[in-house]
């Protein structure tokens, strides 16, 4: 009997090998590519390719061109290189020029897949850093997207594109025009467009999503004129095209102080002897200032970013939110998402011994507000204290120098992106969330205070589902959050509703309307009660209409 059983067993195995399912080799536009293919359990395997060419190798401060093609097949197995940038300590540059490379993760069930639903990733990191593969510990890349491709039945593609100087330095006309990066995403997103079908992809059902700068980059793709029926849905996580780093107002003064920096002049040779001087060189010279206080924040030095250059933005990204109006669209972000900022301007606010003096509060708020000179300072001074009592504690004023930050950095942008995107909607569908999963780096003998709430970032790790990835270093509440979190997006991805797709969720989620202003909570906690509403309404409503009425007395 033992031994019949050890037969069917071995015989299983090899129809199981014999009938993996597999697209082989695939043809592209460029030629033919394969990737590798992975057993995930019984009758489920998927396809992985790894730098697979989207367009050329770019010319400097040009828009990326269609990539000529190869003989052959492309082996697709391995990352390539990130685009180049400046190094984590700043010291050096990393990556190379030649970067424009996607990856993509396909999933199969008994058969090989047709018509999936498509999720393009784009990356974070202050348009300075990052790569299509994320940050990698002992080869457990943080946006694989084994995971959400595997549980959610959709493609995942993560892209490569420009960053720093050779992404986003702009002269302010045609010469230097910038936004180069935002047109290697575009492209990307256009190659997944006209390719994907032969991944088993549906061109007609794709989403873009991002977080931090790749946020705001997806808020700019949703915005421009160029991606008129490229995708269908997006979601941008901790960061809008009006995020006050999002676009820089003065890119002439930027470019002028890197040109100083590279022995270039600042006079109408400017942009042809930055095309000439070494990569590395430019690179290094847009790295960005940590030096941060309360009195210089470290979101000012945010410089290399997109601008309004009349062609990918044609107009402040404000007045674009009619191209979006198709696009169904889920924008949040993190409950403390200012803590990384605020603690590196008010360190003290980390510090279970030290108090946080009210003056920093102050300062901070007077950085924030400085346009409007003392009577924004006053009015906002006003706003943040207002619940603080006779003798506030010192976790609370260390909480709301974290939330002033969050506020202006991220959450009033956001609210107010949500509220344009609802107002300009003709069949796009609008949904808004506040993630509050805490920080685990937060609590007694760690080095965040007990009240950590969820810091910038924090989402990632429960999007691209590392609790299930690497289980030991997460408990069970982490899955659940990690498991709702892929529900919401797949479903939406393949529906343009959260709520309705082959997962199930915790708590229905309302559409976000001008009228409601609902959003939907997220954390390991939450049940049918998280729907809340009117996200911060008093600090909104501060930021977006009491501050731009009163009298600008100082501008750049």
């Amino acid at each position: 009997m033992m031994e019949k059983l050890g037969i069917l067993v071995v015989v299983a195995i090899f129809l199981e090998t014999v009938s993996a399912t597999s697209l082989g080799v695939v043809y592209t536009e460029g030629g033919m590519v394969e990737g590798k293919n992975i057993r995930l359990g019984f009758r489920r395997h998927m396809d992985i390719f790894k730098g697979i060419p989207f367009a050329d190798v770019p010319g400097r401060f040009e828009k990326p061109k269609r990539h000529p093609g190869w003989d052959g097949v492309l082996k697709a197995t391995e990352y390539r290189n990130r685009c180049m940038q400046v190094n984590l300590i700043m010291t050096d540059t990393r990556g190379s020029e030649d970067c424009l490379y996607l990856n993509v993760w396909v999933p199969h069930g008994r058969s090989v897949s047709t018509g999936l639903p498509v999720m393009v990733w784009i990356y974070g990191g202050g348009f300075l850093a990052g790569g299509s593969m994320g940050a990698n510990f002992l080869d457990n890349y943080l946006y694989s997207g084994q995971e959400i491709a595997e549980r959610g039945n959709v493609i995942v593609v993560t892209l490569g594109y420009r960053v720093g100087t050779l992404g986003f330095l702009s002269t302010g006309d045609s010469s230097l025009p910038g936004n180069y990066g935002l047109w290697d995403q575009q492209a990307a997103i256009a190659w997944v467009h006209r390719n994907i079908r032969s991944f088993g992809g549906d061109p007609d059902n794709i989403t873009i999503f991002g977080e931090s700068a790749g946020g705001a980059s997806v808020s700019f793709q949703t915005l421009t004129p160029h991606n008129k029926g490229l995708f269908k849905r997006a979601i941008s996580q901790s960061g809008v095209a009006l995020c006050p780093w999002a676009v820089n107002r003065n890119p002439r003064k930027y470019a002028e102080e890197i040109a100083l920096k590279v022995n270039c002049p600042t006079n109408e040779n400017m942009a042809s002897c930055l095309k000439m001087t070494d990569p590395a060189l430019l690179t290094l010279a847009g790295s960005l200032s940590i030096s941060s206080s309360p009195d210089h924040p470290l979101v000012e030095n945010l410089a290399l970013s997109p601008v309004i250059d009349g062609d990918f933005l044609p107009d402040d990204p404000s007045n674009l939110f009619h191209n979006a109006a198709d696009i169904d669209y889920i924008a949040g972000v993190n409950d403390m998402d200012g803590h990384i900022f605020t603690g590196l301007d008010v360190p003290s606010i980390n510090s279970q011994l030290i108090d946080t003096p009210i003056e920093d509060v102050r300062r901070l708020l007077a950085s924030y507000t400085k346009e409007k000179g003392a009577a924004g300072l006053d009015n906002a001074y006003s706003t943040y204290t207002s619940t603080w009592g006779s003798n506030p504690n010192r976790e609370t004023i260390k909480k709301t120098v974290v939330e002033i930050g969050t506020d202006y950095i991220f959450l009033v942008a956001t609210q107010a992106a949500l509220y344009l995107h609802a107002n300009n909607a003709k069949t796009g569908r609008t949904y808004s969330y506040l993630f509050s999963e805490p920080n685990r780096m937060g609590g007694i003998g760690k080095p965040y205070p007990s009240w950590m709430g969820a810091d910038h970032a924090d989402d990632l790790q429960y999007v691209f589902g590392k609790p299930f990835t690497t289980p030991l270093g997460y408990w069970p509440r982490h899955r659940d959050v990690s498991g709702y979190m892929i529900a919401y997006w797949t479903n939406f991805a393949k529906t343009g509703d959260p709520n309705k797709g082959d997962l199930s969720v915790p708590a229905t989620w309302p559409q976000f309307t001008n009228t409601g202003h609902q959003f939907l909570e997220i954390n390991s906690k939450m049940d049918k009660g998280y729907v809340k509403q009117k996200m911060r309404m008093r600090y909104v409503h501060f930021w977006t209409s009491i501050l731009p009425s009163l009298s600008t007395v100082f501008s750049e």
